[in-house]
């Protein structure tokens, strides 16, 4: 690798927009793009490993608390090796989700919507700067229709990811991505052995739209968010989890394929502690990133917190 000094200026800033992405809570850097649109993601990658499957019983409404903190210290490029030396990426975020399931049958299911949105906390250095950032990023509207039989629960439907709150063209970190998205998805829970042992999935595959401020279009990306758990005792469980993260088409700018078209990858893996207290839920687990492409390399850790306010399942 060439000492920072020789890196052309111009290639510094496109590593440096690459670099700054947040790819598990939504932000969006600005300047030369990498990998959707600053390398960041309308979705947080890796929230929805907790019973994602698994829906509010009738008239019932749960309310989930999202907490992470992602450390970066490393951006690669295509072939998964590093691309500029001096790049830290610090991001803190909480979000809250809301859950409610109406009460009436769709397609002989149940139709239940749901919304979130976070806050973010970002701090951005690299050779050519640094700065810092608090703000709200990209939120989450769904509508779904659910279903439940004996130890499986699964439900299918629609997201959408309207773009961030405030956005500055030509600003270095920028929360939130400026685009709209939506996202066909859907999700399974398997809980047999009297629910001592689970299975879960998450798929969907995110449309992005064009980001009007810089003409610049992210590629679509598809998501698998994945668990598996073992209660140890009757509150308690472990297991693992994770996501594989994929963009599927090229990104583009003013109609045309940005360099090689960016495509980005990282798979994670890492322990997850779930424990039961009655009705409340808390979950902490740590996920580290692997064969990454074109995207920031650091380790994720999460606490979340889930609680029904009221209603009950059928």
């Amino acid at each position: 690798m060439l000492p920072n000094s020789k890196i052309p200026q111009a290639k510094r800033r496109v590593a440096l927009g690459c670099a700054a992405g947040f790819l598990a809570l939504a932000l969006a850097v600005t300047g030369p793009a990498c990998a959707s649109d600053g390398n960041g993601s309308v979705y947080p990658l890796s929230a929805e490993t907790i019973m994602p499957g698994m829906m509010p019983g009738a008239g019932g409404t749960m309310l989930v608390e999202f907490t992470d903190s992602y450390t970066a210290n490393e951006l690669v490029g295509f072939n998964g090796k590093a691309l500029m030396p001096g790049f830290h990426l610090r991001v803190g975020a909480a979000a809250v989700k809301v859950m409610h399931h109406w009460g009436f049958h769709v397609f002989g299911g149940s139709f239940v919507t749901s919304a979130a949105l976070p806050m973010l906390d970002v701090h951005l250095s690299a050779p050519i700067g640094s700065q810092n950032k608090v703000g709200i990023g990209n939120g989450d509207v769904e509508a779904a229709v659910a279903y439940h039989k004996g130890a499986l629960n699964w439900w299918y439907g629609a997201e959408y990811y309207p773009p961030g709150f405030s956005y500055t063209k030509g600003a270095l970190v920028n929360i939130g991505q400026h685009n709209n998205a939506v996202a066909p998805s859907g999700a399974f829970t398997c809980m047999p052995d009297h629910g001592r042992t689970e299975v879960s999935s998450k798929f969907q595959y995110i449309v992005n739209y064009t980001n009007d401020a810089t003409n610049y279009r992210s590629g679509n990306e598809f998501v698998w968010e994945y668990a598996g758990m073992r209660n140890l005792a009757k509150s308690l469980a472990i297991g693992g989890n994770g996501y594989y993260y994929q963009q599927t088409t090229g990104d583009t700018q003013n109609g045309l394929t940005y360099l090689d078209g960016n495509r980005g990858r990282n798979v994670t893996f890492g322990p997850e502690i779930r424990y039961h207290f009655k009705h409340f839920l808390a979950i902490l687990k740590w996920q580290k990133d692997f064969l990454v492409q074109n995207r920031a390399v650091g380790n994720s850790i999460w606490l979340q917190f889930g609680v029904p306010l009221e209603g009950h399942r059928d």
